[in-house]
This record gives C-alpha cells, structure tokens and sequence, in this order.
C-alpha cells in the first residue's frame, strides 16, 4: 500500500483504529507477563521458603 500523507498511514485506510488497537494490547501483554511471571516467581520462593517450617 502506498499513503500519501502521515494521516493516511495513521489512519490504514479508516481500520487504523483496529490495527493500532491491536499492536497496543500486544504491547501492553508483553510488558506485563514477565512482570507478572517475577512476582508469580517471587511468591513461589516465599510460599516455599524452608525458614517458615522451622518456626
């Protein structure tokens, strides 16, 4: 596809709003799932913690 202007590339022929919205939830998972995987982490090790059973 050719575009002739920034808007009309922004735009992606009246479906940018799609195609941008899709890129964004994209975006926002692969910055939340390690976040989420190193807490998941970290409450794995404190659940599992080998201190906690002596007590």
């Amino acid at each position: 596809m050719n575009w002739n202007s920034a808007n009309e590339f922004w735009a992606m022929g009246g479906y940018g709003l799609y195609v941008w919205g899709s890129y964004a939830v994209a975006a926002v998972a692969m910055v939340m799932e390690p976040l989420l995987a190193a807490h998941r982490h970290r409450r794995a090790l404190r659940d599992t913690d080998p201190q906690d059973e002596q007590e």
